[in-house]
């Protein structure tokens, strides 16, 4: 997909979150002074719009200091909004880069189920495969047929080899053997999908940890990146699904899905001034086209409509 046409999309998915915060500034704001009242609405309409309580504080801080008292426009508000939102979302606009002298680079993939793992990991196994860089798949959700299949497909697609197991088989000694096979092939990356039965909380922080054990018999610095994938329409479960992560394993970066289904894209701005994470990528679709480098500017002024 062009970029444009990207953009386009986010922006489209975007507008249910963008209705919500533009009707009420064009309401509030058609030319008002900016006093404490208004700030007071303008602070309600962000928390309210899933930026959370941080961001909202800091952003309206930020408006106390520079615009307090004076006349606004409706269009002065999200312009100034758009520019204080890429603020906090600059520093975590980072795309994922591979370690070139990492044959393979692990990346490994967690999140809860439905959040779109293995369709990211298919999708990056396309860019990558697009780019020559060569790749290697592992199934590691066992307990869903539907997962493996799903990564069989995408292995099909990009001729990318896929490891799988037997059904509800140990899937930390598949990701050895797909460590293995990937040393062996001089492989670039090997992307490993993983459970996400976030209901048996213990099963699955032992089921991580013990993946990640066994990997380091193999190489002691794997993995190298561990991807949080996290569905943009959850809104706040999204904040509390980071925390379940990042206390089961080392989360070195996220992935945001779903933007294209969302009126919770402020969360965006909540995980950023939460957690300070890298978001690598962000998704509108089910093409591989449509999980691109997270673009802060571009985000925040769809987010505003801007």
């Amino acid at each position: 997909m062009a970029l444009g046409g990207f953009f386009s999309r986010l922006k489209e998915g975007l507008s249910r979150s963008t209705s919500k915060i533009t009707e009420t500034i064009t309401a509030v704001f058609k030319k008002r002074r900016l006093d404490d009242e208004a700030l007071e609405e303008l602070e309600e309409l962000l928390i309210s719009a899933d930026l959370g309580t941080a961001a909202a504080t800091r952003i309206i801080a930020g408006f106390r200091r520079t615009r307090f008292g004076k006349e606004v426009t409706d269009e002065e508000i999200k312009t100034a909004l758009a520019e204080e939102i890429a603020e906090i979302l600059a520093p975590v606009a980072l795309p994922l880069v591979l370690n070139p002298l990492l044959k393979p680079h692990v990346v490994l993939v967690v999140g809860v189920n439905g959040t779109g793992k293995t369709t990211t990991i298919g999708k990056l196994a396309q860019q990558y495969s697009d780019e020559g860089i060569r790749v290697v798949m592992a199934a590691g959700d066992t307990f869903r047929a539907a997962a493996v299949e799903q990564l069989q497909v995408w292995g099909e697609r990009t001729g990318t080899p896929v490891i799988a197991g037997k059904p509800h088989g140990d899937s930390a000694g598949l990701a050895f053997d797909a460590l293995t096979r990937a040393a062996a092939d001089g492989a670039n990356v090997l992307l490993i999908d993983t459970a996400g039965r976030l209901h048996n909380k213990g099963a699955l922080m032992e089921e991580l940890r013990k993946i990640i054990r066994v990997l380091r018999k193999k190489d002691a610095t794997a993995p190298h990146s561990v991807l949080l994938v996290l569905d943009a329409t959850t809104g706040q479960n999204a904040i509390q699904q980071v925390k379940v992560f990042k206390e089961m394993v080392d989360v070195t970066g996220l992935v945001v899905t779903k933007l294209d289904g969302s009126a919770r894209g402020g969360i965006v701005v909540a995980l950023a001034e939460t957690f300070g994470l890298p978001v690598h990528a962000v998704g509108v679709g089910e093409k591989a086209g449509d999980l691109r480098p997270f673009d802060a500017r571009e985000f925040a002024r769809g987010l505003v409509g801007a």
